[in-house]
Protein backbone atom coordinates (compact mmCIF):
# COMPACT_ATOMS: atom_id res chain seq x y z
CA UNK A 1 0.00 0.00 0.00
CA UNK A 2 2.82 2.67 0.54
CA UNK A 3 3.67 2.59 -3.09
CA UNK A 4 0.67 3.27 -4.52
CA UNK A 5 0.19 6.10 -1.50
CA UNK A 6 3.56 7.06 -2.90
CA UNK A 7 2.50 7.25 -6.66
CA UNK A 8 -1.03 8.79 -5.96
CA UNK A 9 1.25 11.82 -4.13
CA UNK A 10 3.53 11.74 -6.76
CA UNK A 11 0.51 12.40 -9.29
CA UNK A 12 -1.09 14.54 -7.36
CA UNK A 13 2.35 16.70 -7.00
CA UNK A 14 2.78 16.80 -10.59
CA UNK A 15 -0.38 18.06 -11.52
CA UNK A 16 -0.25 20.92 -8.77
CA UNK A 17 -2.86 19.64 -6.16
CA UNK A 18 -2.50 21.51 -3.22
CA UNK A 19 -1.39 25.07 -5.18
CA UNK A 20 -4.90 26.00 -6.67
CA UNK A 21 -6.68 28.46 -5.73
CA UNK A 22 -9.97 27.32 -7.68
CA UNK A 23 -11.14 24.71 -9.49
CA UNK A 24 -12.93 24.96 -12.88
CA UNK A 25 -15.51 21.98 -13.54
CA UNK A 26 -17.00 21.64 -17.23
CA UNK A 27 -19.95 19.77 -17.96
CA UNK A 28 -19.39 18.55 -21.92
CA UNK A 29 -22.34 16.96 -22.54
CA UNK A 30 -24.37 14.98 -24.07
CA UNK A 31 -27.62 15.97 -22.29
CA UNK A 32 -26.97 19.43 -21.73
CA UNK A 33 -25.59 20.44 -24.96
CA UNK A 34 -24.08 18.13 -27.85
CA UNK A 35 -20.77 16.44 -27.61
CA UNK A 36 -18.77 18.95 -29.99
CA UNK A 37 -20.34 22.26 -28.21
CA UNK A 38 -18.89 20.45 -25.35
CA UNK A 39 -15.23 19.29 -26.94
CA UNK A 40 -15.01 22.80 -28.07
CA UNK A 41 -15.29 24.52 -24.73
CA UNK A 42 -13.33 22.52 -23.21
CA UNK A 43 -10.54 22.89 -25.49
CA UNK A 44 -10.84 26.89 -25.64
CA UNK A 45 -11.15 26.69 -21.48
CA UNK A 46 -7.30 24.70 -21.66
CA UNK A 47 -6.07 27.25 -23.76
CA UNK A 48 -7.24 30.48 -22.45
CA UNK A 49 -6.23 28.83 -19.21
CA UNK A 50 -3.06 28.63 -20.53
CA UNK A 51 -2.48 31.86 -22.53
CA UNK A 52 -3.93 33.42 -19.47
CA UNK A 53 -0.88 31.99 -17.12
CA UNK A 54 -3.33 30.48 -14.69
CA UNK A 55 -1.80 27.00 -15.26
CA UNK A 56 1.04 27.66 -12.46
CA UNK A 57 1.76 30.87 -10.14
CA UNK A 58 -0.49 32.91 -7.75
CA UNK A 59 -4.28 32.42 -9.71
CA UNK A 60 -3.37 28.99 -10.33
CA UNK A 61 -7.06 27.07 -11.88
CA UNK A 62 -7.05 23.23 -11.68
CA UNK A 63 -9.75 22.01 -14.99
CA UNK A 64 -11.69 18.80 -15.33
CA UNK A 65 -13.83 17.89 -18.06
CA UNK A 66 -16.78 16.13 -16.58
CA UNK A 67 -19.96 14.24 -18.36
CA UNK A 68 -22.65 15.39 -16.17
CA UNK A 69 -23.20 18.24 -13.41
CA UNK A 70 -26.27 17.08 -13.39
CA UNK A 71 -28.08 20.78 -14.76
CA UNK A 72 -29.04 19.25 -18.30
CA UNK A 73 -30.65 22.38 -19.55
CA UNK A 74 -28.31 25.27 -22.10
CA UNK A 75 -25.09 23.38 -21.50
CA UNK A 76 -22.50 23.72 -21.35
CA UNK A 77 -22.42 23.97 -17.83
CA UNK A 78 -19.09 25.49 -15.70
CA UNK A 79 -18.83 25.51 -12.30
CA UNK A 80 -15.80 27.82 -10.66
CA UNK A 81 -15.04 26.43 -7.04
CA UNK A 82 -14.55 27.46 -3.81
CA UNK A 83 -16.57 30.59 -5.16
CA UNK A 84 -19.70 27.59 -6.01
CA UNK A 85 -20.83 30.41 -9.31
CA UNK A 86 -22.72 28.12 -11.57
CA UNK A 87 -22.53 29.00 -15.11
CA UNK A 88 -24.89 27.88 -17.90
CA UNK A 89 -24.53 28.22 -22.20
CA UNK A 90 -20.88 28.46 -21.24
CA UNK A 91 -19.75 27.84 -25.29
CA UNK A 92 -16.09 28.46 -27.05
CA UNK A 93 -17.38 31.71 -27.79
CA UNK A 94 -18.29 32.83 -23.92
CA UNK A 95 -15.17 31.03 -22.14
CA UNK A 96 -12.63 33.72 -23.16
CA UNK A 97 -14.81 36.26 -21.28
CA UNK A 98 -15.31 34.13 -18.26
CA UNK A 99 -11.76 33.13 -17.93
CA UNK A 100 -11.13 37.21 -18.23
CA UNK A 101 -13.39 38.28 -16.37
CA UNK A 102 -13.92 35.47 -13.22
CA UNK A 103 -10.57 33.86 -13.17
CA UNK A 104 -8.19 36.72 -13.74
CA UNK A 105 -10.37 39.68 -12.52
CA UNK A 106 -12.05 37.90 -10.03
CA UNK A 107 -15.41 39.19 -11.23
CA UNK A 108 -18.30 36.73 -11.81
CA UNK A 109 -20.26 37.30 -14.76
CA UNK A 110 -23.86 37.99 -12.97
CA UNK A 111 -25.86 37.70 -16.40
CA UNK A 112 -24.21 33.73 -16.87
CA UNK A 113 -25.09 32.86 -13.55
CA UNK A 114 -27.55 30.70 -12.88
CA UNK A 115 -26.88 29.39 -9.11
CA UNK A 116 -24.39 29.58 -6.53
CA UNK A 117 -23.01 27.72 -3.91
CA UNK A 118 -19.61 29.03 -2.29
CA UNK A 119 -17.31 26.58 -0.21
CA UNK A 120 -15.38 27.86 3.05
CA UNK A 121 -12.51 27.14 4.01
CA UNK A 122 -12.82 25.27 7.63
CA UNK A 123 -10.51 28.00 9.19
CA UNK A 124 -13.55 30.21 7.93
CA UNK A 125 -15.85 28.29 10.58
CA UNK A 126 -14.12 28.73 13.75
Amino acid sequence: MPDKLYALQQAAEKVGVGKYTRHVLLCTGPTCCSNQQGQAAWETLKLQLKERGLTSGEQQCFRSKVGCLRICEDGPTLVVYPDGTWYSGMTAERIPRLVQEHLVEGRPIHEWIFARNPLTHEADQQ
